[in-house]
């Protein structure tokens, strides 16, 4: 039997912020460049051009992620700022009509119409704000936008996942890049989904299939590009 003084609950929702960032940048990292090193081999380019290729998609696509994320995020974070002012006006001019809503939301919860009264006027008096952003609007702290710490994590993630199919390539004479930076980056890929997935809890097997399906998906079709316009230019 468990004892409830010793017991001590382990959830992952809280590194779901940065973890979302994180495993997305490092996922595009490693598929958008092993892509496109794999594509401009296939097009027989040299070792020189496919490496210069990779290492331009290793900056594009890192200061691409970090602008993206930046960008939809402070998004998100101004339309949190405007909910929240909303409600903050809301709370000043009518005050009862906002304690009614709360207790409302309460009732539909499940609390007896005396007991979500009770609740609500409590929560209001201790902070009144804080009440209506979580119950009303859904903003919990550990969910807050936070545009710079995405950028910076989604381009960092981004530069470290693209140096793996980019240092096999340098390893590797032209011919044989396509097929060992695919199976190396889909073995990569596959660790990074294993990873990503432990450190969320959730389950490994759905998250290292959905990673390597799609990072295949995307090797192949740019080989096969490659492929039809290496032949058809030379």
């Amino acid at each position: 039997m468990i004892d409830p003084e010793t017991m001590t609950e382990r959830h992952s929702v809280h590194r779901i912020g940065w973890l979302r960032a994180a495993v997305l940048g490092a996922n595009d990292g490693i598929v958008s460049t092993a892509s496109l090193i794999v594509g401009v081999a296939a097009a027989a380019g040299g070792k020189g051009e496919v490496l210069l290729a990779g290492m331009a998609g290793l900056v594009a696509g890192a200061m691409s992620m970090a602008a993206g994320e930046y960008v939809s995020v402070s998004s998100q974070a101004d339309t949190e700022r405007a909910d929240l002012a909303r409600e903050r006006h809301e709370l000043l001019h009518a005050p009862e009509a906002e304690l009614a809503e709360l207790t409302e939301i309460y009732e539909e919860r499940g609390l007896p119409p005396e007991l979500a009264q009770e609740v609500a006027s409590s929560l209001t008096a201790h902070d009144a704000l804080g009440a209506h952003a979580r119950d009303e609007l859904g903003l919990a702290e550990l969910h807050r936008a936070r545009p710079i710490q995405a950028a910076f994590t989604s381009a960092a993630t981004f530069v470290v996942g693209a140096a793996l199919p980019l240092a096999m390539a340098a390893a590797l004479p032209v011919a044989r890049m396509p097929a060992g930076v695919s199976l190396a980056s889909l073995s990569f890929l596959m660790l990074l989904g294993a990873i990503g997935a432990r450190a969320g809890g959730a389950p490994v097997r759905a998250a290292v299939t959905r990673v390597a399906f799609w990072g295949a998906a995307a090797m192949a079709a740019t080989y096969a590009i490659g492929k039809l316009f290496g032949t058809a230019i030379s």
